[in-house]
C-alpha cells in the first residue's frame, strides 16, 4: 500500500488515476481546484480537497495535510495542467503567466512542500507532452504550452541529479494526444484513440514501479508524433 498525491483530479487522466489507485488499494491525496468529482467517488481510502497549485496558501495546507495524517509519501504524480491554444502574436503575458504558473511553477512548488515526507525510494513523476520535446513535431498556437512543457522535462533531469545521493526518483513522461477534456477544449472536433483511462492505466504501473529502473529520464508516451 502506497501513499500517493496526485495533482489535477477533477477530469481526464488525473480523476481515472484516482480510481485506479484507490481500487488498487492505495491511499491517495487528490488535489484540484475542483474537488467535488473527487469526493462524489466516496473512496474510503481517498481524501480529496480543492487545491490551486499556484496559490502559496493551498500549498502550505497540502503539507500540513499530509504531515498530520500521513507519515511519508511514495508517489507525487503532478499532472495539472493549463493550456493555451492562440497564434503566438496574440499570446498575451497573462496567457504566458499563466501557464508557466500551472505547468512549472506550480510543480515546481508542490515538490518543495512535499519533499520533505520522501525517501529514498520515493518517485515523483511530471506529466509534460511530445510538444516539449526537442525535436518532435510543433503546432503553431502551443509556444506557451509546448515552452512550459519542455521547461518540465529540464526540471526533472536536474532535480534528480540534486537528489541522486538521497532520493527520491524524478522521472517524466511525455504524452502524445489524449482524448481529455482539455484537449476538447484547445483543439475542438479533434478525436484522438487513446482514451484517458488506458493513459491513467500506463502512468499509474509507471509511477508504482518505474523508479525500479530509471532516474532522471524522458519517456515519451505516444502512439504518434505528437
Amino acid at each position: 500500500m502506497k501513499h500517493i498525491v496526485v495533482t489535477g483530479t477533477s477530469r481526464g487522466i488525473g480523476f481515472e488515476l484516482v480510481k485506479l489507485f484507490a481500487r488498487q488499494g492505495h491511499q491517495v491525496l487528490a488535489l484540484s481546484r475542483n474537488a467535488r468529482p473527487v469526493e462524489g467517488l466516496d473512496f474510503p481510502n481517498v481524501r480529496s480537497f480543492s487545491c490551486d497549485i499556484t496559490n502559496p496558501e493551498n500549498l502550505d495546507q497540502v503539507q500540513a495535510n499530509i504531515k498530520a495524517t500521513w507519515d511519508k509519501v511514495d508517489i507525487l504524480i503532478n499532472n495539472a495542467g493549463a493550456i493555451v491554444n492562440k497564434p503566438f502574436a496574440e499570446v498575451t503575458r497573462e496567457d504566458f503567466e499563466w501557464v508557466y504558473k500551472v505547468n512549472v511553477f506550480g510543480v515546481a512548488s508542490l515538490i518543495q512542500k512535499v519533499l520533505p515526507f520522501m525517501n529514498r525510494d520515493g518517485h515523483v513523476v511530471s506529466i509534460s507532452s511530445m510538444g516539449g520535446v526537442q525535436g518532435s513535431v510543433k503546432f503553431a498556437g502551443l509556444a506557451a504550452y509546448s515552452s512550459s512543457k519542455g521547461a518540465v522535462i529540464t526540471l526533472t533531469e536536474l532535480l534528480a541529479e540534486e537528489y541522486k545521493e538521497t532520493g527520491p526518483s524524478f522521472n517524466v513522461l511525455a504524452l502524445g494526444a489524449v482524448q481529455t477534456e482539455m484537449l476538447g477544449e484547445a483543439f475542438p472536433g479533434l478525436e484522438v484513440p487513446t482514451t484517458p483511462k488506458a493513459m491513467a492505466g500506463y502512468i499509474g504501473n509507471f509511477a508504482l514501479t518505474g523508479n525500479q529502473f530509471y532516474n532522471g529520464k524522458l519517456l515519451q508516451v505516444s502512439n504518434s508524433t505528437p
